[in-house]
C-alpha cells in the first residue's frame, strides 16, 4: 500500500515507494533502490535445504555409532489400501526411521508429512528417488532440527502462549508454524484497497500456496509460499492463531531498561503502541525538518500519518526513549517487511549523540535474534552518519547496498561475535553500572 507524502509516494514505513513521481531528484533514487529491492526478495527454498552440507548427528545402530541427518518431507500418495504402506517400506529398505507422521486426506489423495531420521550418506536426492519409486508424488523434503522433534499439540500450545503475552509475535508464531513464507498486512485503513478486503470472509480463504484471513482490526494478513501448497490442516491452525489474537486484544510487555547516561542523568526503554501515538507526535514537532528528512527519507509534512502503522504490534515491535518527566525523546522499530526485517530509528535533536542510538539499536537487534531473525536491514541515507555509526557500532557483519543516495545497510545476526554477546550478557545477569532492568 503506498501513500501520497507531498509529490513522492511513500510505503507505510516512512520510506519513499515505487509509484507517483513528478520528476523530482527524490524519485530517481527512489525508482532505483526499488527496482533492486523487488530483485532482492526470492521466496524458493535455499539449496542448501535440499541437497548441500550435511549436519551430521549420531545415533545408536546395531550396537555401533553411526551418522544420520533430520529430514522434514511431505509427499502425496493415492488414497487407497497399500499405498502409505508401500511408502513406509521404501523408507525403511534405505534405512530411513519414521519419527512422526501426519496425514492430510485430501479427496482421492492424501498428503503425509513425515520426519525422518535418514543416513549421513543418503542426500535429499536419494531419498525423493526412493519415495517416487514407492508412488510418492509433489515430494518436497527440506533439512529438519531438534526443534522439529517436538510434537505438533505441544508446537501449537508453545506459540499460542508467546502470541497471547505479545500481540507482536502473531507473525512470527505464524512463520514457525507454516515455515518459510511470506507474510503480509493489509490494514483497513482509508486508501486501503476495500475490494480486497471484502473478497475475504470471516473465515479466510485458502488457494493453494496462498492463504488470506480477516485481520483482528478489520485488515487482512495474507500468507504466501510458493514452493509447498497449504494444507487444510495448516489452514485450521493459522486461523486458531489468528483468532486467539482477536479474543486477546491489544496487548505488549510493560517491562522496561534504565539506561544512565554519560552526564549521569538516566532514562527509560520500554515497548510501545498506539496508546504512545500522542507523545510521539509530541517529539515529532520537536525535531527539526532534517532530523526527520533523515529518518524518513523525503518531505517530512505528512510524517504524523505513518506513526499509527509504525506503532502498531501487528507490524513489529517498537522502543520509546522517555525522560523522567515520562517524555518521549526517542523512537527504534524492527519491522516484519514480507520475509525480511527492518530496524529504523529516531532520536529527538536535543537528545542525539549521547549514545541513546546506539543502545536502542542494540536491543532492537537482540529483540531480531530472539525472534530468529538471521539479517535485519537499515534503509538510510549515505549522509546520515549517526545511523552509519550505530549500524558498525553492533560489531557484526554489515553488507552496504547504495542506489543514488539511498543506502541499505545489512546486519548478518549470526555472525556475532561470541565475546560481544557475552559481554552484554554479563552486564545485563549482573547489573551493571550503565544498565539494569525493573518491571
Amino acid at each position: 500500500m503506498s501513500r501520497d507524502m507531498s509529490d513522492v509516494a511513500r510505503d507505510p514505513h516512512g520510506r519513499p515507494a515505487q509509484g507517483r513521481t513528478r520528476g523530482e531528484p527524490t524519485s530517481w533514487f527512489t525508482a532505483a533502490f526499488h527496482s533492486w529491492w523487488a530483485r532482492r526478495h526470492g521466496h524458493a527454498p535455499p539449496a542448501s535445504d535440499t541437497g548441500g552440507g550435511r549436519p551430521p548427528a549420531a545415533e545408536q545402530r546395531d550396537g555401533r555409532t553411526a551418522q544420520s541427518s533430520l529430514w522434514r518431507m511431505r509427499t502425496t500418495v493415492r488414497d487407497e489400501p497399500g499405498a502409505l504402506a508401500a511408502l513406509c517400506t521404501a523408507l525403511a529398505g534405505e534405512s530411513v526411521d519414521i519419527l512422526s507422521l501426519q496425514t492430510h486426506p485430501l479427496g482421492r489423495s492424501t498428503v503425509d508429512e513425515f520426519l525422518l531420521r535418514a543416513p549421513a550418506d543418503l542426500s535429499g536426492t536419494g531419498l525423493t528417488a526412493a519415495v517416487a519409486g514407492a508412488g510418492g508424488t509433489d515430494t518436497w523434503i527440506e533439512r529438519a532440527d531438534a526443534h522439529d522433534l517436538v510434537d505438533a499439540p505441544t508446537r501449537m500450545l508453545g506459540l499460542a502462549a508467546r502470541t497471547a503475552l505479545d500481540a507482536a509475535e502473531l507473525p512470527l508464531a505464524l512463520r514457525q508454524l507454516l515455515g518459510r513464507c511470506t507474510i503480509r498486512s493489509l490494514p483497513a485503513a482509508p486508501g486501503a484497497d476495500r475490494q480486497a478486503l471484502e473478497g475475504v470472509p470471516v473465515e479466510g480463504v485458502l488457494e493453494d500456496t496462498v492463504m488470506r484471513l480477516r485481520a483482528p482490526e478489520g485488515g487482512v494478513i495474507t500468507v504466501e509460499r510458493p514452493y509447498l501448497p497449504f494444507t487444510p490442516t495448516e489452514f485450521a491452525r493459522a486461523r486458531a492463531l489468528v483468532e486467539l489474537d482477536a479474543r486477546l486484544g491489544p496487548r505488549v510487555p510493560r517491562g522496561q531498561d534504565v539506561l544512565t547516561l554519560p552526564e549521569g542523568s538516566d532514562i527509560t526503554v520500554r515497548r510501545a503502541d498506539t496508546g504512545d501515538l500522542e507523545a510521539a507526535r509530541a517529539m515529532h514537532e520537536r525535531c527539526s525538518p532534517e532530523t526527520l528528512r533523515l529518518r524518513y527519507h523525503g518531505p517530512v509534512g505528512d510524517v504524523d500519518r505513518y506513526l499509527n502503522h509504525l506503532l502498531s504490534p501487528r507490524f513489529g515491535r517498537t522502543l520509546a526513549v522517555r525522560t523522567a518527566s515520562g517524555q518521549v525523546v526517542g523512537l527504534g522499530h524492527l519491522l516484519w517487511d514480507g520475509d525480511e526485517t527492518e530496524v529504523a530509528l529516531l532520536i529527538e535533536d536535543a537528545w542525539q549523540r549521547r549514545g541513546i542510538g546506539g543502545k536502542l539499536l542494540a536491543r532492537l537487534v537482540a529483540m531480531a535474534g530472539e525472534a530468529g531473525c538471521a539479517r535485519v536491514y537499515a534503509v538510510t541515507q549515505a549522509s546520515n552518519t549517526g545511523m552509519v555509526a550505530a549500524m558498525r557500532g553492533l560489531e557484526l557483519p554489515l553488507d552496504y547496498q547504495i542506489e543514488e543516495g539511498t543506502l541499505v545497510i545489512t546486519a548478518r545476526l549470526d555472525q556475532r561475535p561470541a565475546r560481544r554477546a557475552q559481554e552484554e550478557h554479563s552486564e545485563q545477569e549482573h547489573g551493571g553500572s550503565r544498565v539494569g532492568r525493573r518491571s
